[in-house]
């Protein structure tokens, strides 16, 4: 089984609304983008692992690397806060752990 970026994506952008639901209208444009990064990494990640190119701890960094980005954009909206954010950052990731978990081989959501 190979990871689905545009499935993932898709899955993180719900899980991004979900939690973000009030202020998705300001955050809907962002969010979207901000999904489809996060479902890319993920899939990139994946397929370094596959290849023998990454081990678990490059992976995390990776990923951290992209958690900060998103991060750093939905902060930029107005009203939302540091623990919102995280908060949404965290369901959306949680949303495809299994598939990602069970993809790599490891723990890494």
């Amino acid at each position: 089984m190979s990871l689905d970026a545009v499935k993932l994506g898709k899955d993180i952008l719900a899980a991004l609304n979900g939690s973000l639901t009030e202020k998705w209208p300001d955050v809907k444009d962002y969010g979207e983008a901000e999904a489809k990064k996060l479902a890319q990494t993920l899939v990139m990640i994946a397929t370094l692992k596959a290849t023998g190119k990454i081990n678990k701890e490059q992976a995390e960094l990776h990923l951290e690397m992209q958690k900060n980005a998103t991060r750093m954009v939905l902060m930029t909206i107005e009203g939302l806060g540091v623990l919102s954010v995280e908060a949404a950052i965290n369901s959306a990731l949680s949303a495809v752990k299994d598939n990602v978990n069970k993809e790599i081989g490891f723990t890494l959501l």
